[in-house]
Formats: structure tokens, C-alpha cells, sequence
């Protein structure tokens, strides 16, 4: 178990190493491409996969024990305020296991976003930490309980392919949460994502 979690982690350093180089290149290339007009409402959902490290204080769950998870989906809703700022709230979350029940570590975030070059965005925010049952394993009185907190955000892209006002983009995501529990207890959470995002603008 411990391989198949260390293999993980170096794919998505490598994924991760990918994003950064190419964000670097189209930084520095010589790019003929014209600025694309952004305007009105964004709609997002991306997919891909990766880590999630919880610790509870009460100690159940701790840091060294991160799970990989896939992402589907993570959507953020928006509105253009300029050709490059816009205002959006992004819902993003992984799924994990808690005592053999699979539940949700995710947010309502309220964001900014912003275009530092006509196809990288960089992206923050804080908002509502939602920490929920997974919505296909929920069980009467037993992983059934809701918790929420607070949660920041950071997360950055680039374009990749875009036509009209589509736009196919590769990503990470980096979110730090914490959720309050029953009896004073808390449940903190580090979520690192990378994937594709399909964005209609």
C-alpha cells in the first residue's frame, strides 16, 4: 500500500513539474496569438486526480497517512469584472475514507481570478469548508453527520486548446481546510489537485 501511495505521489510531482514547465514556457515564448475577449459568466468543471491529508484531533486520522483520490467534478461558477479579472465561486473537494465509510472533503469558496498572460490564470480564496458524507455512502445514523469551517485556496492553469468562448485548460489546486466536529473536536485537511478544467466563458 505504502508503493502504490509513494508511485502516486511521483506522478503527480511529475504532472505538477509538467504544469510549471509549461506555464514557464508560454511565459517566455514568442506568442503570435491575440488576447482573447472574456466577457459575462464563466462556467468550469475539471477532472483528474490527487492528494488528500486529514488529521483529526482527537487523533483518528493523522498527516502521514494521505490518500490518492480521483476528481470528479470540481466546478467553479463565475463573471467576468474585465478582459482579465473575474469574481467566481469555486467548489472544489476529494473524496476520502474514514473509518470504511467514504466521505468529502470540500468547500464553498468565493475567489478571484486572474489572467496574467492571455492563457495563464492564477487563482485564491476563502470561504465555507464542507466536510460531508459522500453522497452515494450515506447511512442512517452512522456517516450521516455534516461539518463545516473555514478553507483558503490557491490555484493556478493554463489554456491549452481554446476556441470562441471554450477554453481546455491543465491545473493544480492547493486547499487548506479545517472542520469543526461534535464535542469541540476538529478535522484539518491539505487537498493538491491537478487536472484538466473545461471552461465555457
Amino acid at each position: 500500500m505504502k508503493t502504490i501511495k509513494k508511485q502516486m505521489v511521483s506522478r503527480m510531482a511529475c504532472v505538477a513539474f509538467a504544469l510549471v514547465s509549461s506555464i514557464t514556457y508560454a511565459q517566455n515564448a514568442d506568442s503570435k496569438t491575440t488576447t482573447t475577449q472574456r466577457d459575462g459568466f464563466i462556467i468550469e468543471f475539471s477532472v483528474g486526480g490527487g492528494l488528500i491529508s486529514l488529521e483529526d484531533s482527537e487523533g483518528i486520522q493523522t498527516f502521514d497517512k494521505s490518500q490518492g483520490t480521483f476528481v470528479f467534478p470540481d466546478l467553479k461558477l463565475g463573471y467576468m469584472l474585465n478582459e482579465k479579472l473575474a469574481i467566481t465561486a469555486a467548489m472544489p473537494g476529494n473524496v476520502y475514507e474514514f473509518q470504511d465509510n467514504d466521505r468529502h472533503f470540500g468547500g464553498f469558496i468565493p475567489s478571484l481570478q486572474y489572467w496574467v498572460k492571455d492563457r495563464w490564470w492564477i487563482q485564491g480564496g476563502f470561504g465555507l469548508a464542507i466536510d460531508s458524507p459522500a453522497l452515494y455512502d450515506i447511512k442512517d445514523n452512522v456517516n450521516d453527520d455534516w461539518n463545516f469551517g473555514c478553507a483558503v485556496m490557491a490555484s493556478t492553469g493554463y489554456e491549452i486548446y481554446k476556441k470562441k468562448n471554450f477554453a481546455l485548460n491543465v491545473q493544480s489546486k492547493l486547499v487548506l481546510g479545517r472542520a469543526s466536529l461534535e464535542g469541540d473536536a476538529h478535522r484539518d485537511a491539505v487537498i493538491f489537485n491537478v487536472g484538466l478544467g473545461f471552461s465555457w466563458l
